[in-house]
C-alpha cells in the first residue's frame, strides 16, 4: 500500500515542520531543547553532531512539533531531499522537528516503526524519492510526494522479526562508530598535548616526564621556548601558514566524464572517516581526493556542523571526487596525513573558518586563500614522524572498525531486500548476521 492510504485509513499521519515563520534565528539558543534539522537527516538513523537548541518556551510554542521515538523524519530539501530518511530513537525523543523536515509517524501498533525505518532506506525506495523530488537545482519534497510512496508491509510478527535482525547489524556498526569516536578523541587529545599545550616540552623544562610520551620519543622535543611573534613555542619551532606544509585542493588528474568512486556533502559523515559506502558516477567539475586526504565542508550550515572526513577506503591508486564545496587538505611530508584531519577538526581552525566565511547569509562560503592563511606551528620533521607513528595504531583500529562496518552494512543492505521479498528465510538471514558478528 502507499503512505497516502495508511495516512488515509488513520493508521499513520504526515506533517511537515513548522514554517520559517515559526521559527527564526533568535529562537536559538546556546542550551536547550534540541532541534532536528535536514542536514542532520542521515540514512535511516540522525546524524549526533552540534544541533542547534531551542528553549523551552520556544519547545512549548512549537509543541505539535515535538518528536516520539519511532517517529520517522524525511529530509524535505536540499542535497538530503535525495531519499534520506530517519527514525527517532529514545536519545532524541522530545528534540523538535526542523523546519527542513517532514515528519511521519505510525500510529498503528501492528506497524513496525523500525521495520519502516529499514523499508524506507533500501535503494530502491530513495530512487524513488530522489526521481520525484521538485527542483533541478534545489531538489524539494512535499507530504503530497511522499503519500504517493508505496510500503510493503507483511505480518506484524515479520516486521519485528526482520527489524530484529537488522537492528542487531545496525547496533554493531553503531558500537564501532562510538569505538571509533573514542579512538579519534585519543588522538586529538595527543595532538593538542604536543601541538598546542606543548606539554612534551614543558615536562622536559620542569626535568619530569611528560605522559602519553613514549621514551624513545622524548628526545625530539625540545627542552626551552622561544618567541615567535607574540607566541612562545618550542625552540627550534615556528608559526607558519597552513598553506606552507599543506597543501589546499592539490590538483590530482581524473578527466571529466570518468567513473569514479563520488562523495556528496549529504553522505559525509559528521565525525570520522569516509565513508561507509562510495557512490560511482562520471565526475565533472569538483573536488579531488585520494587516501590519506582531509575533506572539509566550506559552506554553511555544513561546516558549522562539523563535515570532515578522513579519506582512507579507497583502492589503491584510485582517485576519487566530490562538491566543489569541499576543500582538500593534503600535508606535505613528513607532515603525516592524519594531522590535517585532525586540524580541520581542531576548534580554532574551525572558527577561523567561520569568521572568513563570505556571502550571502543562507549561502556562505570558506575562501580558499583564507583558510591557507591561518597560522599553525609548524613541527620539525622529527616531531612530524614521530607523532604520525604515536596515532598510527588508534588510526589503524578506525580503518578496521570501518572495514567492518562496511561489510556489515554490505551484508545488511544485501539482506534487506531478500527479507523484504521473502527471498530469504528469517533462519537463514539470522544464521548469516550471527556468523558476521
Amino acid at each position: 500500500m502507499t503512505i497516502g492510504e495508511l495516512i488515509d485509513d488513520g493508521r499513520a499521519l504526515i506533517q511537515t515542520g513548522p514554517f520559517g515563520s515559526q521559527l527564526h534565528a533568535h529562537d536559538y539558543v546556546s542550551t536547550g531543547i534540541p532541534v532536528i534539522p535536514t542536514e542532520a537527516i542521515g540514512r535511516r538513523l540522525i546524524n549526533d553532531a552540534k544541533l542547534p537548541k531551542v528553549s523551552s518556551e520556544t519547545a512549548r510554542r512549537l509543541q505539535r512539533h515535538r518528536l516520539r521515538c519511532g517517529d520517522i523524519l524525511f529530509a524535505r530539501r536540499g542535497i538530503q531531499a535525495t531519499g534520506l530518511s530517519a527514525i527517532v530513537y529514545e536519545r532524541h525523543e522530545g528534540a523538535l522537528c526542523g523546519t527542513g523536515a517532514i515528519l511521519l509517524r505510525i500510529i498503528d501498533p501492528k506497524i513496525d516503526p523500525t521495520y519502516v525505518s529499514f523499508a524506507l532506506a533500501l535503494d530502491s525506495t530513495c530512487d524513488w524519492i530522489r526521481s520525484r523530488a521538485v527542483g533541478a537545482v534545489m531538489p524539494n519534497l512535499n507530504a503530497s510526494i511522499l503519500r504517493a510512496l508505496p510500503l510493503q508491509l507483511p505480518e506484524p510478527s515479520i516486521q519485528r522479526s526482520i527489524s530484529s535482525v537488522l537492528s542487531s547489524l545496525d547496533d554493531k556498526i553503531a558500537l564501532n562508530r562510538r569505538m571509533n569516536h573514542t579512538l579519534e578523541a585519543t588522538a586529538a587529545a595527543l595532538f593538542r598535548s604536543w601541538f598546542v599545550d606543548f606539554d612534551p616540552v614543558v615536562a622536559k623544562a620542569e626535568g619530569r616526564r611528560a605522559v602519553g610520551v613514549p621514551v624513545d620519543v622524548r628526545d625530539v622535543f625540545p627542552a626551552t621556548f622561544s618567541v615567535d611573534g607574540e607566541l612562545a613555542v618550542p625552540a627550534g619551532w615556528c608559526m607558519q601558514a597552513v598553506s606552507e606544509f599543506i597543501e589546499l585542493n592539490p590538483t590530482r588528474r581524473l578527466p571529466n566524464g570518468t567513473v569514479a568512486p563520488y562523495l556528496d556533502m549529504a553522505a559525509t559523515p559528521t565525525t570520522g572517516h569516509a565513508p561507509d559506502k562510495w557512490i560511482h558516477r562520471a565526475a565533472g567539475s569538483g573536488a579531488r581526493f585520494v587516501n590519506g586526504d582531509t575533506l572539509l565542508a566550506r559552506i554553511t550550515p555544513c561546516l558549522e556542523n562539523g563535515k570532515s572526513a578522513f579519506v582512507d577506503s579507497l583502492a589503491d591508486g584510485e582517485v576519487g571526487w566530490g562538491s566543489t564545496e569541499f576543500i582538500v587538505l593534503r600535508p606535505i611530508e613528513p607532515i603525516p596525513p592524519v594531522f590535517a584531519y585532525l586540524l580541520a577538526r581542531w576548534p580554532d581552525f574551525r572558527d577561523h573558518a567561520e569568521r572568513s566565511m563570505t556571502g550571502s547569509s543562507g549561502r556562505q562560503r570558506v575562501a580558499l586563500d583564507a583558510l591557507a592563511a591561518f597560522k599553525f606551528v609548524r613541527p620539525p620533521d622529527s616531531v612530524a614522524r614521530a607523532f604520525g607513528e604515536s596515532v598510527k595504531p588508534l588510526f589503524e583500529r578506525v580503518a578496521s572498525n570501518m572495514a567492518e562496518n562496511r561489510t556489515l552494512a554490505a551484508l545488511r543492505d544485501t539482506l534487506l531486500p531478500q527479507l523484504l521479498s521473502g527471498a530469504i528465510r528469517l533462519r537463514d538471514a539470522e544464521r548469516a548476521v550471527g556468523t558476521a558478528i
